[in-house]
C-alpha cells in the first residue's frame, strides 16, 4: 500500500516569528457560532481575502467591510499587511465581527504594544452574547404556547 502525501499550502509558512515573506501571525476570532481563522502577513500591500474572495465581495455592506479595516486603522497600520481569513458558521454580520476579533488578536501577536490601543477601541473583547437555549414546555427559549381561557 503506497503512502499518500498530504500537501498543505502553508508548508513554507511559519506561524509566528521573523519577517520573511512566508511568515504570518495566526489568531482565531469568534462571535455567536461564527469562527474566523485569521492569518496576517507582515510583508504585504493591504490585500484581504475571506474564504478565497476579496473581502469587499464577501461582505457586501460597508459596515461589514469596515469591521475588517477598523483594527488596522486603530493602530495606524493600514495597507501594511496581507490578510487571509477562513470563516464558517452563523450569519454574515457575526462572521464580520469574528473576523475583526481575529485580526485584532493577530495584530497583538505581531506587536504587543498594540494591545492597549485595540482594547480601548473595544476590538479585543469577545462578545459573549449567543442564542438562548430552548426550554422544555415552551415553543422557543421564552415563548410559551398560546393561552386559552376556555
Amino acid at each position: 500500500m503506497a503512502k499518500k502525501e498530504i500537501k498543505n499550502d502553508d508548508t513554507q509558512e511559519k506561524k509566528s516569528g521573523g519577517k520573511s515573506l512566508g511568515d504570518y501571525f495566526y489568531a482565531v476570532g469568534r462571535r455567536k457560532t461564527a469562527v474566523a481563522k485569521v492569518k496576517i502577513f507582515p510583508k504585504g500591500n493591504g490585500q484581504t481575502v475571506v474564504n478565497g474572495k476579496d473581502y469587499k465581495i464577501f461582505f457586501p455592506y460597508f459596515a461589514w467591510q469596515q469591521n475588517l479595516e477598523e483594527p488596522f486603522l486603530a493602530v495606524g497600520m493600514e495597507n501594511k499587511f496581507d490578510v487571509k481569513i477562513t470563516v464558517v458558521g452563523s450569519g454574515q454580520h457575526s462572521q464580520a465581527e469574528a473576523c475583526r476579533l481575529g485580526i485584532a488578536r493577530a495584530l497583538i501577536k505581531f506587536d504587543a504594544n498594540f494591545k492597549k490601543t485595540l482594547r480601548t477601541a473595544g476590538f479585543v473583547t469577545r462578545d459573549p452574547r449567543a442564542k438562548e437555549r430552548k426550554k422544555p414546555g415552551l415553543k422557543r427559549a421564552r415563548r410559551a404556547p398560546q393561552w386559552s381561557k376556555r
